[in-house]
């Protein structure tokens, strides 16, 4: 338990949750560093971008499980269950373990190795579930109705977390007051909504949100080009950004809940290639020193589309996810043994 208000717990006074213990690993306040190749490339004022891949568990999803755990902690639950695509999944398996809790994961066929052995790592229950990510939270809920565990799947399902993420919004402004745009990678969306509500229970301007989503599974992306108010199930998932492959079948609402608020704050929302998103995280890595896996570099990705900035612009990208739980081929290293070597390969 934390003793002392710091991380997102620092906010606690603010935020729209019961008084609960403070779990904590340390989550939060993570830090922000400017891009000024980022900035040039673009053309605007300044491009900043804040580091959510230094969470303990190596994702955003680490400030909505501590308070979703916390809450079952105090509410006396048996159990925690989360359905994920794989960064909720470590962090439910780590805030569990803390808590002294039994956890359940659930995450679709396929999920990226390096994820699911960050989960295995606490000791939760993981279990594949096929069908996609929609199917694993389904069954979820089951799961929830059937042991009476606490349900810590970071869509909107939990408010307690959901309330959490506000603390991007609320450390944003600490940190980079003024600012114009976010950038969000976005699957079902409760990070935009905290964002938004965070700048607003502030009472100053919310910079603009700049909902990312992969062409192959864009549902609220979709919807907000289209003029619709509300959003839609993704039908066919053709997308290798695992974290941003949510289709929410069976629970659309909440694309729509993120539709208001991006709308509510004069935002726009981005489809874009996988290529794209590859490239930007090629970039994140090679110019900036930033690993990300692909789903966080999905913002990025949006900012480097052309046409949509001002010279004035001061924007921010959230990197939502670290590149060193993202499956990836090991590369093919070459066998040096002496300085002639190396120079034969520069």
């Amino acid at each position: 338990m934390e003793s002392h208000g710091s991380g997102i717990w620092r906010y606690q006074h603010r935020l729209p949750l019961p008084d609960l213990a403070r779990l904590s690993l340390g989550e939060g306040m993570t830090p922000v560093v400017c891009a000024p190749e980022l900035a040039e490339l673009v053309g605007v004022a300044e491009v900043w971008l804040k580091l959510d891949q230094l969470n303990p568990t190596g994702s955003f999803k680490d400030r909505a499980v501590a308070a979703g755990v916390a809450h079952a902690l105090a509410n006396r639950a048996p159990g925690v269950v989360c359905a994920s695509s794989g960064n909720a999944a470590a962090s439910a398996a780590a805030y569990a373990a803390r808590a002294g809790l039994p956890a359940i994961v659930l995450v679709p066929v396929g999920t990226p190795a390096a994820k699911v052995a960050a989960a295995n790592a606490h000791g939760a229950r993981i279990l594949a579930v096929p069908g996609g990510y929609s199917a694993a939270f389904a069954l979820g809920a089951e799961l929830c109705a059937e042991l009476g565990y606490a349900n810590v799947a970071t869509t909107y399902v939990n408010p307690h977390a959901v309330a959490a993420l506000r603390t991007v919004g609320y450390e944003l402004h600490e940190q980079l007051p003024g600012l114009t745009d976010v950038y969000v990678p976005t699957s079902a969306g409760p990070l935009v909504h905290g964002v938004v509500a965070g700048y607003r229970d502030l009472g100053v301007p919310v910079p603009r949100p700049v909902v990312a989503q992969p062409a192959g599974c864009a549902p609220i992306a979709r919807a907000y080009r289209a003029g619709h108010d509300t959003v839609e199930p993704w039908r066919h998932v053709d997308t290798r950004v695992s974290g941003l492959d949510d289709a929410l079948v069976g629970y659309p609402t909440d694309g729509t809940h993120t539709l208001r608020s991006l709308r509510s704050a004069d935002g726009r929302a981005v489809a874009l290639d996988d290529d794209e998103i590859d490239a930007a995280r090629r970039l994140l890595a090679r110019q900036c020193g930033v690993h990300a896996e692909p789903a966080a570099a999905a913002s990025v990705a949006a900012l480097l589309r052309p046409g949509t900035h001002r010279h004035s612009d001061r924007v921010a990208c959230l990197i939502t996810g670290h590149g060193m739980k993202a499956a990836s081929d090991p590369p093919v290293l070459p066998t040096v043994d002496s300085v002639d070597a190396v120079r034969g390969l520069m």
